[in-house]
C-alpha cells in the first residue's frame, strides 16, 4: 500500500470529492452519446456508468482508473443488437462476456498489457488527446451531429473528423460559442499558479464553475431567440417522474437465449475487445499517475468481468476502463479509487432524483472541459520528449497518433505496435554480437562476442557477417557470456566451421552452448515468499558478519 492510500479516505477526500464531481459531469454526456451510437436505450449507458464507478471502482486495484461504456465497443454493440434481434438478447451476451473476462483474469492474461511498448502507450494518450480536441470543436460551436464520446474517424452522419469541421460552419450557434468562450477563459484562469495558491480555489474546481455558468447562461438565453440552445445542444438524460418509473428503466437479459451460439460469439468478442481496451487504458493510467503506482492487471480483468456480468443483468452496456474519464480524474486531482466510486454514486443519485437539472447542462460547457483534457494529454512537450529519444521511439509514437486520428483506437494502437515490433526486429538484426573495431587495429584476430540472448531473429545478420570474413584471417566467436543460443544460430556457426577450412580461416569457438534456466521470475518470487533473500543486515543480526 502506498503512502497515499495509507492516509485513508478522509484525508484524501478533499482531493477525491471535487475530482469525482468533474468526472461525473464528463461521464454523463459520454454515457448517453455512446448508448445513442450503439443503438441501445439511452439509460443503458447511464447504468454502465453507474456500475463502472461503484462496482468496478470498488473491486479494481487501479487507484485512478474510471470505468464505463466505451466508444470503442459502440460499433460492435450496434451490429450485435441488430444481428441478435433484441436488446435483451444482447444483454445475455454482455453477461457471457463478463464471465469470459473473469476466466481471463484467473488465467492471468493481464500480462498481455505489459507487452505494449511505452512509445505506443504514450502515442495512444496523445492520439486520444488530439482526437478529443478535434471532436469537441463542433460541439463547442453548437454543431452536435456526432455523438459525445466518439473516437472514430468515420462518423455515423456520413462525415469524418475533418469534414465535420467544415460542415459545422453551416450551423454555428452564437449562444454555444459564448458559453464555450467564457468557459475556456475560466478554465485557463483556474490553471494559473496564483489561482492554485488560493485555498478556496483548490477546493472549488474550475469545471464546476464552468458547468454552473453554463446552466445559468442556458436559462438566461431561453428568452433570447438568437442565443437560445436547442435540444441537441444540451445533455438529454431520460427523465422518470417517480422512483418506480426510474426503476422500470432497468432491463433484464433474455436467459432463454443462452443456447444461441451467436450470443456466445458476441460475448467472446466483447470480452476480447473490452479486455484489450482495459489493459491498454490501465497501462496508460499508470503512466499518468503522479504517484507512479502500478495497478494489478489480472485483478483489473476480474473487476471488469464482475462489472460486465452485473451491467448485463440490469440492462447496461459493456464496460471497460476508459482513458478520457481516467485522465479527467487525474487532471482534476483525484488521488484514490474513492473518486471513481463516488462518481458512480453521484451518477446514480442525480439520474434518479434530479435528471431535469442535468438536462440544463450545455454540451458546449463540457466541450470546454474536454478541450483542456485533450490538450493535457497531447502537450507539445511530450512530442519534443519523444523526438529526443530517437527514431525507434518517435516513429511508433507518431504512427500510433495518426492511426488513432484517421481510423480508431484499437486500429491505431495496432499500427503503432507493428512499427515498434519492426524496430525491435531491426535492432536485433543489427546487434547479434559485440564488436569493437578499435580492438582490431593492426591485429590479425577478429573477435565476435555473442550477445546474452541470440535467437532466430539474429540469423540473417550473423550469416551476413560470417560470409564477409576475409580469407586467411583468424576469427574468435566468444559465447562465454551467452545464456541462450537458438539452434538455428548454432547450425549457422557449425556450417561456417566447415566452410572456414576452405577459406583458410583459423576459427576458435568459446563455449557455444545454451544454459538451461528455470523461470527466473518465479525463482525470485519463491525466494521472497520463503524469506530466502538474506541482506547484510540480517547476516549481522545472526552473527554471520562480524566487524
Amino acid at each position: 500500500m502506498s503512502p497515499i492510500e495509507k492516509d485513508g479516505i478522509f484525508k484524501n477526500l478533499k482531493y477525491d470529492l471535487p475530482a469525482s464531481i468533474v468526472v461525473f459531469l464528463v461521464a454523463v454526456p459520454l454515457c448517453l452519446g455512446i448508448a445513442l451510437a450503439s443503438g441501445a436505450p439511452l439509460f443503458s449507458g447511464i447504468i454502465a456508468g453507474i456500475v463502472g464507478g461503484i462496482v468496478v471502482g470498488a473491486l479494481s486495484g487501479s487507484q485512478l482508473g474510471v470505468s464505463g461504456p466505451a466508444a470503442g465497443l459502440a460499433v460492435i454493440v450496434l451490429t450485435a443488437i441488430q444481428e441478435l434481434g433484441a436488446f435483451e438478447v444482447f444483454l445475455m451476451a454482455v453477461v457471457i462476456g463478463g464471465i469470459f473476462q473473469l476466466l481471463l483474469g484467473f488465467a492471468k492474461a493481464g500480462i498481455i498489457g505489459y507487452y505494449f511498448p511505452s512509445s505506443v502507450i504514450k502515442g495512444m494518450l496523445s492520439g486520444i488527446g488530439v482526437i478529443i480536441f478535434l471532436k469537441q470543436i463542433p460541439h463547442a460551436v453548437g454543431y452536435d451531429k456526432d455523438y459525445e464520446g466518439s473516437l472514430s474517424f468515420q462518423q455515423p452522419d456520413g462525415h469524418n473528423t475533418f469534414s465535420e469541421l467544415y460542415y459545422m460552419f453551416e450551423a454555428i450557434s452564437p449562444g454555444a460559442v459564448i458559453i464555450t468562450s467564457l468557459s475556456l477563459l475560466i478554465l485557463i484562469l483556474w490553471e494559473q499558479k496564483f489561482m492554485k495558491n488560493i485555498k478556496v480555489f483548490q477546493i472549488i474546481q474550475g469545471p464546476l464553475v464552468v458547468v454552473a455558468l453554463g446552466i445559468f447562461l442556458n436559462l438566461l438565453f431561453q428568452n433570447m431567440p438568437s442565443l437560445s440552445l436547442n435540444g441537441e445542444q444540451i445533455v438529454a438524460i431520460p427523465v422518470a417522474e417517480s422512483i418506480s418509473g426510474f426503476l422500470s428503466q432497468f432491463t433484464f437479459p433474455d436467459f432463454s437465449s443462452i443456447t444461441n451460439p451467436a450470443v456466445w460469439i458476441t460475448g467472446a468478442t466483447i470480452a476480447v475487445v473490452a479486455s484489450l481496451e482495459t489493459l491498454l487504458c490501465l497501462e496508460a493510467t499508470d503512466k499518468l499517475d503522479p504517484f507512479k503506482r502500478v495497478a494489478p492487471a489480472n485483478r483489473e480483468l476480474i473487476s471488469q468481468g464482475v462489472g460486465n456480468v452485473i451491467s448485463g443483468l440490469i440492462g447496461g452496456l459493456p464496460i471497460t476502463q476508459v482513458i478520457v474519464r481516467s485522465s479527467t480524474n487525474i487532471q482534476s486531482g483525484g488521488r484514490t479509487k474513492t473518486s471513481a466510486i463516488m462518481h458512480g454514486f453521484i451518477l446514480l443519485g442525480c439520474a434518479a432524483l434530479i435528471p431535469a437539472v442535468l438536462n440544463l447542462i450545455p454540451l458546449s460547457s463540457l466541450a470546454a472541459i474536454l478541450f483542456l483534457v485533450g490538450y493535457k494529454l497531447a502537450k507539445p512537450a511530450l512530442f519534443k520528449q519523444m523526438y529526443n529519444l530517437g527514431q525507434s521511439h518517435f516513429v511508433p509514437f507518431m504512427v500510433t497518433i495518426l492511426g488513432i486520428v484517421f481510423t480508431d483506437l484499437l486500429m491505431g494502437i495496432g499500427m503503432g505496435l507493428a512499427v515498434a515490433i519492426f524496430y525491435v526486429l531491426w535492432n536485433n538484426y543489427k546487434k547479434p554480437f559485440l564488436f569493437r573495431s578499435e580492438d582490431h587495429v593492426d591485429k590479425n584476430t577478429i573477435r565476435l562476442e555473442l550477445a546474452e540472448d541470440v535467437t532466430f531473429l539474429n540469423k540473417a545478420s550473423i550469416q551476413r557477417t560470417l560470409n564477409a570474413l576475409p580469407e586467411g584471417s583468424r576469427v574468435v566467436i566468444d559465447a562465454s557470456k551467452t545464456i541462450n543460443v537458438d539452434h538455428d544460430v548454432v547450425e549457422i556457426i557449425e556450417d561456417f566451421k566447415i566452410n572456414a577450412k576452405f577459406k583458410n580461416i583459423e576459427l576458435d569457438i568459446i563455449e557455444l552452448e545454451s544454459v538451461e534456466l528455470s523461470d527466473q521470475i518465479k525463482e525470485v518470487e519463491h525466494a521472497i515468499a520463503n524469506n530466502l533473500i538474506i541482506s547484510d543486515k540480517n547476516l549481522q543480526s545472526n552473527g554471520a558478519l562480524k566487524k
